[in-house]
């Protein structure tokens, strides 16, 4: 049953999320993907940011070229939402079936066996959710979260995500505190590693060599915690026959004491994921201003 702490639209929210988590995956991808194609045509927000995103990153292709670019990534953006709506209502037992295969789980289980603690640093890339809901079934999770903007919602979110072995802790100062302890512990922890700063509390390093400002808490925390960092996303396969999931090594420099240095390391991390499913990664999001400078290189997809 529905949280007690929801209100009635929330609860009548969460009730067709389920629905939705019961559809077969190709139909729910199919209608993610024509509500991405919605977006292209409407000349939306998303579209808009995701050709200033590539446009910085690809300046070695021709304009029509960059443009079919930008308009599969604003698809994968729709087949995105729709599949972390039926992930969220399929709950953690029915989406997990659809894990077909996982690469580099050699990394996560070599993290895990040192016994000290473990960050996994999940990009926005392919369905993170499910991927959080899998990492909780090897062990307990802990997952940093910013409550939404609307506070009704957030309910509705800590049901969605949660689970016995998850512990959802707010991105404020005793949530980190909180995460601190639990690393330090020995724990897991997952952490979206492309996540905007807000203001102030991050470095600008290079991310596809155009400076991005950069969370300088994942590698704060693995530099004072001891922990072990891995790199994991879950790539939605072709046809919809399932997820992929990777877990790739952290570049060393991650935990190094020049903050600028582990920003840039943590960067490079994502970069590494995103090159393995470029299109699936939330080129929707704003990561870089419009007075960004692109680099004379293009990015190889």
């Amino acid at each position: 049953m529905p949280n007690p702490s929801m209100t009635w639209p929330i609860s009548l929210l969460y009730g067709s999320l389920r629905i939705v988590g019961a559809l077969p995956l190709r139909f729910v991808l199919a209608c993610g993907a024509t509500f991405g194609l919605l977006a292209w045509h409407l000349r939306g927000r998303s579209r808009r940011i995701a050709e200033h995103n590539l446009s910085l990153l690809i300046t070695q292709e021709r304009g029509e070229n960059r443009q079919h670019l930008a308009k599969k990534c604003v698809i994968e953006a729709g087949r995105s939402m729709a599949e972390i709506m039926a992930t969220w209502g399929a709950g953690p037992q029915r989406a997990l079936r659809r894990v077909v295969e996982v690469r580099g789980r050699e990394l996560f289980d070599a993290a895990r066996a040192t016994g000290r603690g473990v960050i996994v640093a999940a990009p926005h890339l392919g369905c993170w959710e499910l991927l959080n809901f899998w990492l909780a079934a090897q062990q307990p999770l802990a997952i940093l979260y910013r409550p939404p903007r609307r506070a009704a919602l957030e309910p509705l979110l800590r049901r969605v995500r949660g689970g016995t072995n998850v512990e959802q802790i707010r991105a404020e100062g005793s949530g980190v505190r909180a995460l601190y302890k639990r690393l330090a512990s020995g724990g897991m922890a997952g952490i979206l590693p492309d996540q905007q700063p807000r203001a102030g509390e991050g470095v600008d390093a290079p991310f596809f060599g155009v400076p991005a400002s950069t969370m300088v808490l994942l590698p704060r925390l693995a530099e004072r915690t001891g922990a072990s960092v891995v790199f994991a996303f879950a790539e939605r396969l072709p046809r919809a026959a399932g997820y992929r999931l990777h877990f790739l090594p952290a570049p060393p420099e991650i935990a190094d004491s020049d903050i600028e240095v582990a920003c840039a390391a943590l960067n490079r991390g994502v970069e590494n994921c995103v090159r393995l499913a470029f299109e699936q990664y939330q080129w929707t999001y704003k990561r870089w201003p419009k007075t960004a400078t692109a680099p004379n290189v293009n990015v190889a997809t």
